[in-house]
C-alpha cells in the first residue's frame, strides 16, 4: 500500500522541480547539492539547445521536398555558417566566464558591464559579416565546391542567413550571458520564441502558402532570420528592464576599452577553438563533395539529425561552464571540479542510449527525409559511424566546456588544433580517397578525432591548472 504512495510522492517532487528549473529563480548555485544546481541549470540549458536545433531539423525537413540540389545549398551554407557560430560562441564563452566568475563574486555591476561590451563587439561583428555575405555568397558557394545548379539555387539562401548574421550572433551571445548568470530560463523562452515563429513561416515563404511569396529554399533563411530576430527582441526587452540576475541598465552600454578588450583576450581561445573545430567540418565538407551532391546531401541530413542530440548534450556542457565558474568566483574550487564530473556522467548516460537509438534506426531516419538511393545510403553509414563515439563525445563535451567556464579558453583551442587539424583532416583525406572508403572515410577519420580531443582534454582537467586562471 505504501509503494503507490511512495512512487506519488517522487512524481510530485519531480514535476516540482521540473517546474522550479523552468521558472525564473534566485537559487545560489555555490551552496546546496551539486546535482540540484546542476539539474536547475541543466535542464533549461539542454532544452534550450533542443531548440537551437530544431532550426535546423525543420528546415530540412521543408527544403528536403525540393530536391537534392537545395539540400546541398543548405548543407554547404550551413558549413560556412558554422564558422559564424564559431565566432558567436566562441565571445559567448568568453562572456558566459566573465559573467558566471562575477555573479560568483556578487559583483552583478560587473556582470551587466561585460554584458554591455559584448553588445558592442557582436554589433561590429555582425556589421563585417553581413555585408561581405551578401556581397559574395555566390563566391563562397563556389569555393565550398557547389555545382552550377546547387549555387543557383542556393545563392539567396547563403545571402539571406549571413547578411542577416546580426540575428545568430546577438542570440547565441545574449544567451551567453544569460547562462552564465544563471538565468538559463531566459535563453530558453527566447528560443521557443524563435522557434515558434520560424516553424510557422518556413512553409509559408517556401512554398507560398497563403498569401505569403513562394521563395523556395531562400524563404527558409528569410524565416529563420525573422524567427531569431523576434528571440533577440525578447532577449533585449528582458535585459533592459534590468530584470535577473545580472541587473543590466542602459548606463551599462558605456565603452570601457579595458574591459572590452579583457573580453577579447579571454573569448580568443574561445573563437580560435571554434574556428578551428568548425574550419574543420568545411573540410571534411569538401572532401565528401568529391563524391557528388548525393553525398553532401548525406552528410547534411546526418549532421542535422545529429545536431539534435549534440546540442542539448552541449546545454550539460554549458551547465557545468556556469557552475565551474561561480564556483571559482565563490572560491570553490573542488565544488567546481565535481560539478564538471557529475556533468561528465549524465551526459554520457544520455548519449549512450542517443548513439544506440542512432545505430539501430539510421536508415529509417535517414528515409524519413530522402528515397534517393545514393543519399540514403550514405546518409544511413554516417549515422552509424559517428553514433559509435558517443560516449566518448559526451564526456568531451563537458570538460572543454568546464575548462571554457573557468576562463582557460586557450588550451581546448590547441586541442582542437592537434584533434582536428593533424588527425582528422590528414586521415579522412587518406581513408577517403587512397585507402578507397569515400566518404565513410571521412566520418570515421571524424570519430577518431573527436575520441582524441576528450582523451586529451581530460588528462589537462585532471591536472588542475584550471582552477587557478584569471578571469
Amino acid at each position: 500500500m505504501n509503494k503507490p504512495i511512495e512512487q506519488q510522492s517522487v512524481w510530485k517532487r519531480t514535476r516540482k522541480f521540473l517546474r522550479h528549473a523552468l521558472r525564473d529563480n534566485t537559487e545560489d548555485f555555490t551552496t546546496g547539492p551539486t546535482g540540484r544546481a546542476l539539474g536547475l541549470l541543466a535542464i533549461p540549458m539542454m532544452l534550450e539547445m533542443a531548440m537551437e536545433s530544431v532550426f535546423a531539423v525543420v528546415d530540412i525537413a521543408f527544403v528536403s521536398q525540393l530536391g537534392t540540389d537545395a539540400v546541398a545549398a543548405v548543407g554547404i551554407t550551413e558549413a560556412l555558417i558554422t564558422v559564424l557560430y564559431g565566432l558567436a560562441i566562441g565571445l559567448g564563452m568568453g562572456l558566459t566566464a566573465m559573467v558566471s566568475r562575477r555573479i560568483g563574486e556578487n559583483d552583478v555591476r560587473g556582470a551587466a558591464a561585460a554584458t554591455g561590451q559584448s553588445i558592442w563587439l557582436g554589433a561590429l561583428l555582425s556589421f563585417v559579416i553581413g555585408v561581405g555575405g551578401v556581397i559574395y555568397a555566390e563566391e563562397l558557394l563556389r569555393i565550398m565546391g557547389a555545382s552550377d545548379s546547387v549555387i543557383e539555387t542556393g545563392k539567396g539562401f547563403t545571402a539571406v542567413l549571413l547578411g542577416g548574421s546580426v540575428s545568430i550572433i546577438y542570440l547565441f551571445l545574449l544567451n551567453a550571458a544569460f547562462r552564465g548568470a544563471g538565468d538559463a530560463t531566459v535563453a530558453l523562452r527566447s528560443l521557443w520564441l524563435a522557434n515558434g515563429i520560424n516553424i510557422v513561416l518556413d512553409p509559408c515563404l517556401i512554398f507560398g502558402l497563403g498569401p505569403f511569396p513562394e521563395m523556395g529554399v531562400t524563404g527558409a533563411a528569410v524565416a529563420t532570420t525573422i524567427g531569431r530576430g523576434a528571440g533577440i527582441l525578447y532577449q533585449l526587452w528582458y535585459l533592459l528592464n534590468g530584470r535577473g540576475r545580472i541587473e543590466f541598465h542602459v548606463r551599462d552600454l558605456k565603452f570601457r576599452l579595458l574591459l572590452t578588450l579583457q573580453l577579447v583576450r579571454i573569448s580568443l581561445g574561445g573563437i580560435a577553438q571554434f574556428i578551428i573545430a568548425t574550419a574543420s567540418w568545411i573540410a571534411v565538407m569538401r572532401i565528401v563533395a568529391i563524391y557528388g551532391s548525393a553525398a553532401i546531401a548525406a552528410y547534411t541530413i546526418a549532421l542535422r539529425m545529429m545536431e539534435f542530440i549534440f546540442l542539448p548534450a552541449w546545454g550539460l556542457g554549458n551547465a557545468a561552464a556556469t557552475l565551474v565558474g561561480q564556483n571559482l568566483g565563490a572560491e570553490q574550487p573542488e565544488r567546481a571540479e565535481k560539478s564538471a564530473w557529475q556533468a561528465a556522467r549524465y551526459n554520457a548516460i544520455f548519449m549512450t542510449f542517443a548513439g544506440l537509438f542512432l545505430l539501430f534506426f539510421a536508415e529509417f531516419i535517414t528515409g524519413l527525409f530522402t528515397n534517393e538511393a545514393d543519399v540514403l545510403r550514405w546518409g544511413t553509414s554516417c549515422l552509424q559511424i559517428m553514433s559509435i563515439g558517443f560516449p566518448m563525445y559526451a564526456v568531451g563535451m563537458v570538460v572543454v566546456q568546464a575548462l571554457n567556464g573557468a576562463g582557460d579558453t586557450m588550451t581546448p583551442a590547441i586541442l582542437n588544433a592537434i584533434s582536428f587539424w593533424i588527425v582528422q583532416i590528414p586521415l579522412a583525406w587518406w581513408l577517403a580517397t587512397h585507402i578507397e572508403l569515400g566518404p565513410n572515410g571521412a566520418f570515421i577519420a571524424i570519430v577518431v578525432a573527436e575520441s582524441l580531443l576528450t582523451v586529451l582534454a581530460v588528462i589537462v582537467f585532471r591536472r588542475g591548472a584550471w582552477k587557478r586562471q584569471t578571469v
